[in-house]
């Protein structure tokens, strides 16, 4: 059955960057996934902690420090960590993806190795380890569910500094011991404490279970298992399986001492002694069915199927093991001189740590590039001793286009020479052009603004003869205007023809501006004791939105033939009224005009029809004679 199918993180897109693909492996504390980080295109493994470390605060602290030390650590043998990070209730680590397979998947195929491809294992190993403590680091849960070995041969040391993490987390307040009880030293048996012997005592289990196909203390619990960690010595391999040489005996011997003092000082002491052991082994043919370490179809890392894979031939370059130096077969009856034969034997060990010394791997220091173009900084790396790779660049407000906004690794960082520094280059400020939304819909122009990363502002309708009404007119910024992402856009929506005011006009005026408006005009007169001819309704109402050529009926007051009946009948009993002239203000300043009437003593109204400030239209006309104090009224 596939059980990636049903874990709830496969598929799931982590802190904006990971994409998990499937899981690869769980244990006891995390769970191993192969993720594609997207912003680097290239594919990691996800170590994802367990609900019940996560949700643990201390554990988290902790977790974040060791991870920022790991990450630190650079070595050839090292798993490298790239991240550290947190996605609501998902803790996780970003690591370096080994396609291969564990050192206990190797040993189930196996049962057990030749020793001196046991020591081609242990040497990478011890290396890590070694590089681990001169940093200060312990790794504190060695076993071969820790080692990789990768399609290429290489061996790879994986999860430094989690036990020291899991250490912080309540889950150890209740007297847990952190560690794997098969591989623990008596110290961290008998008090919780570790140190760089700590480790060298569970390498020197390991050889033991290389070379043996099984460790050396089992039982019914695992605290019996560690009694005898405590209390017994650690027996000969060679009393297991008695092909084992006599110098695999006194190495697992002295790493696997119970007093912590007798053992060698850190891994790097016993990685010498390791190399020296390996140099003085016999090349003799492994047994049938064992040779060279070979992954049978379907291998994996951390369980994870990669096809048919080869571990390389015996001692291969990365183990830094050198050929062993030929030695003299001693004849029958020379008596050996003991200062010479100790001699030599310094001088052995001299010259093949000398070997040993001159083959480690060149490490340089990544330059720091930021600012720099891509030429330059392809120079500058290529006079480091590395390579440049050019990933997807990315925008940014501050760095300009072209230039090198950040390297992974970062600055400062110790590589291998001739590895490969993955260069991120600048897109330069992120601006994005404004779409053309004329004559759509308002909902259509909305939904284009959002979709192309602008922010939608207010939607305004105005009038408009030209473009039909509810179709967009135009947009502010512009349509392609450059601007910043999430830039606030407002669109302008047409009103079509906005009905007009004419209430209180003039007859002909009114029917004549319409008509300009692009309205069918129909006047119908009707009895009403207001000024004769002059508008005193229409349909549709003012302000209505209306399309251009729409009819239009405007009701005015019964036009009489003279006038003046309508003003005596309306001003009887008052014949001691003065009566003025109204000038003709069409045409003039809205302002000038008000002051003019007003100077005349006779009340102004003012009503707008379009936007601008001259008079169009006035009642009553020029020249006719009104009462004092008489309104005017003015259109503009």
């Amino acid at each position: 059955m596939d059980t990636t199918t049903a874990d709830p993180l496969v598929g799931r897109l982590l802190d904006g960057r990971y994409r998990i693909e499937s899981r690869i492996a769980r244990g006891g504390m995390a769970t191993v996934y192969l993720a594609l980080d997207i912003r680097l295109d290239r594919m990691v493994a996800l170590k994802v902690m367990h609900r019940s470390l996560a949700e643990d605060p201390a554990f988290v602290r902790r977790f974040i420090g060791e991870a920022k030390s790991v990450a630190s650590l650079s070595h050839p043998n090292v798993v490298h960590v790239f991240d550290q990070g947190t996605d609501n209730d998902v803790v996780y680590l970003s690591m370096e993806y080994v396609p291969g397979r564990t050192l206990r998947d190797i040993l189930r195929d196996r049962g057990r190795l030749p020793a001196r491809e046991a020591l081609e294992i242990m040497i990478p190993v011890l290396a890590a380890l070694g590089a681990a403590h001169q940093a200060g680091m312990v790794h504190r849960d060695v076993k071969p569910e820790n080692v990789l070995m990768t399609d290429d041969g290489r061996v790879k040391v994986v999860d430094f500094g989690l036990a020291r993490a899991i250490e912080a987390t309540n889950q150890t307040r209740t007297g847990v011991m952190i560690g794997t009880i098969g591989y623990m030293a008596p110290e961290q048996v008998t008090t919780g404490a570790a140190d760089v012997r700590s480790d060298v005592y569970a390498a020197g289990i390991m050889l033991f279970e290389l070379v043996t196909g099984q460790q050396p203390y089992d039982g019914e619990t695992p605290m019996s298992v560690a009694y005898r960690h405590v209390h017994d010595t650690v027996p000969a391999p060679s009393s297991v399986a008695p092909e084992v040489p006599p110098l695999i005996d006194t190495l697992v011997a002295g790493a696997t001492a119970r007093d912590p003092g007798h053992r060698p000082a850190d891994a790097t002491a016993m990685l010498v002694a390791a190399v020296d052991t390996h140099r003085m082994l016999p090349r003799t043919t492994p047994p049938p069915g064992t040779g060279p370490l070979r992954a049978p179809t379907g291998t994996q890392q951390f369980g994870m199927p990669t096809g048919t894979r080869s571990m390389p031939p015996a001692a291969p370059s990365h183990t830094l093991v050198q050929p062993r130096a030929e030695v003299p077969r001693r004849r029958r009856g020379f008596r050996p001189n003991w200062f010479l034969v100790s001699l030599a034997a310094v001088m052995v060990v001299a010259v093949g740590l000398t070997g040993w010394y001159f083959s480690l791997p060149e490490y340089v220091t990544v330059p720091k590039l930021n600012g720099m173009n891509l030429a330059e900084a392809q120079k500058k790396l290529a006079a480091a001793g590395l390579v440049a790779r050019e990933a997807e660049g990315r925008y940014h407000e501050k760095v300009g286009e072209g230039l090198v906004l950040s390297a992974d690794p970062a600055d400062g960082s110790e590589l291998e020479k001739g590895s490969t520094v993955t260069v991120v280059l600048s897109l330069g400020p992120e601006r994005i052009i404004v779409p053309d939304v004329t004559g759509m819909s308002g909902n259509d122009a909305r939904a284009e603004v959002a979709k192309a990363g602008l922010t939608v502002g207010n939607v305004k309708r105005q009038a408009n003869t030209e473009v039909e009404r509810d179709k967009v007119i135009r947009t502010s910024p512009q349509n392609g205007e450059k601007v910043k992402k999430s830039a606030r856009v407002d669109i302008f929506v047409s009103a079509g023809l906005v009905m007009p005011d004419v209430g209180g006009m003039p007859k002909d005026q009114a029917a004549q501006h319409l008509t300009n408006q692009g309205f069918q005009v129909q006047v119908n007169e009707v009895d009403d004791d207001a000024e004769p001819c002059t508008v005193i309704a229409q349909s549709p109402k003012a302000k209505a939105e209306v399309d251009k050529g729409a009819p239009v009926q405007v009701t005015v007051a019964r036009c009489q033939t003279d006038i003046w009946e309508w003003f005596r009948g309306d001003n009887e009993g008052r014949d001691d009224q003065q009566f003025s002239m109204v000038p003709g203000v069409v045409g003039k300043n809205v302002g000038d005009a008000q002051t003019e009437l007003r100077g005349l003593g006779f009340q102004v109204r003012v009503q707008r029809l379009a936007n601008g400030g001259v008079v169009q239209y006035q009642r009553p006309l020029p020249n006719s004679e009104r009462p004092s104090g008489s309104t005017v009224y003015l259109w503009h």
